[in-house]
C-alpha cells in the first residue's frame, strides 16, 4: 500500500465525517474506534464527543487506555455505565448475545446524542467485520448507527497503516473483545466468570505475552496465545507462576490450546446453525 492509496482512503473518511456534521463516537480505545475518533476530531473539532462503555464485560485495561487517548487529544470523553449483565437476553449467552449488548449500548448513545444536539452516532466497524459472525452489526444497522470506516471502504490493514502514519499509539494494538466472548455459548454470563477471566488475562499480559484469550470452561481455563508465545510460556518458572495464579483466581485446571490464539474461536460452536447473511452482509 502506497501513501497515495492511504491518502485517498483518509480523504474518503473525512468526506463521510463532514457529511455527518457532528458525531458521537462509540469509543472502546481499540485500533478502529481510535482512528475514527482521531480523524473525526481533526475534521469536526468540538462537534465530536467520545463515549466509552464500562461494565464487568470490559477488561479493566481498556477503560484506562481509552481515557488516556481522549485526554491526550483533548477530546470530550464520557464514561457510560452500560450494565449489560442486567439484561437477561445478554446474560443467557445465546448466539445473539452481541445483538442485545449492542442494542442496549446504542440506545443509550442515541439518547446522549439527542440530549446534546449531536446529529449522528458512529462506531468503528470496518469493511472486514462482515467476515465473521457479528450480530452486533445487525443492531447497528437497525438503529441507524454510522460506520464511517466501512463507508470509506477501510479494511483492518488500512486502519493500522493510516493510524501509524498519523502517529497514533494504537496502530499496533492487539484486537480487543468483551470478556463475555471467552464464555461458550449457552453457558450463562456471570460477574464471577468475567472477573476470573479478566484477572487471568492480567496475569498473562503481566508476563509479557503479545496477545491472549482465557476461555472459561467451568473449572478449566483454556489459554489461547500467539504461537510465538506458546514455547516461551512453557518455561518452568513461567508455567508455575501461571498455575499458581490461576488457581488463586479459582480455576482448578489450566490448559494451553496448541492451536494458539484465534479471534472468534467460540463461533465454531455455531457451525451447523443457520447464520446465513442477509442482503447487507449481516449474518442472521
Amino acid at each position: 500500500m502506497d501513501e497515495a492509496y492511504i491518502r485517498t482512503k483518509r480523504e474518503n473518511l473525512i468526506r463521510v465525517l463532514k457529511n455527518a456534521g457532528s458525531v458521537l463516537v462509540a469509543f472502546s480505545g481499540g485500533v478502529d474506534s481510535s482512528l475514527l475518533l482521531a480523524v473525526a476530531h481533526e475534521t469536526l473539532g468540538s462537534r465530536v464527543v467520545a463515549v466509552t462503555a464500562v461494565s464487568e464485560i470490559y477488561p479493566k485495561r481498556e477503560k484506562e487506555a481509552a481515557r488516556n487517548f481522549a485526554l491526550d487529544k483533548n477530546i470530550e470523553h464520557i464514561v457510560l455505565p452500560s450494565k449489560e449483565i442486567s439484561l437477561s437476553a445478554f446474560a443467557a449467552n445465546k448466539s445473539d448475545r452481541c445483538y442485545h449488548c449492542k442494542r442496549n449500548l446504542f440506545e443509550k448513545l442515541i439518547q446522549i446524542a439527542e440530549q446534546r444536539g449531536i446529529a449522528c452516532v458512529a462506531h468503528g466497524a470496518n469493511l472486514d467485520d462482515g467476515k465473521d459472525y457479528r450480530p452486533g452489526l445487525k443492531a447497528a444497522e437497525e438503529m441507524g448507527i454510522l460506520a464511517p470506516l466501512a463507508e470509506a471502504e477501510l479494511r483492518k490493514d488500512d486502519i493500522r497503516l493510516m493510524s501509524k502514519q498519523m502517529g497514533l499509539s494504537t496502530w499496533d494494538r492487539p484486537p480487543m473483545a468483551c470478556l463475555a466472548t471467552r464464555i461458550p455459548y449457552g453457558n450463562p454470563v456471570t460477574v464471577e466468570k468475567l472477573k476470573m477471566i479478566d484477572e487471568a488475562e492480567i496475569v498473562l499480559f503481566g508476563l509479557g505475552v503479545e496477545q491472549c484469550r482465557v476461555r472459561h470452561h467451568g473449572s478449566v481455563a483454556r489459554i489461547e496465545l500467539e504461537t510465538s508465545d506458546i514455547t516461551r510460556i512453557m518455561q518452568e518458572d513461567l508455567r508455575h507462576v501461571i498455575i499458581s495464579k490461576f488457581r488463586e483466581i479459582g480455576f482448578l485446571h489450566i490448559a494451553l490450546d496448541l492451536e494458539g490464539y484465534i479471534s472468534g474461536s467460540m463461533n465454531r460452536m455455531l457451525e451447523g446453525e443457520s447464520h446465513t447473511k442477509d442482503s447487507k452482509g449481516v449474518k442472521q
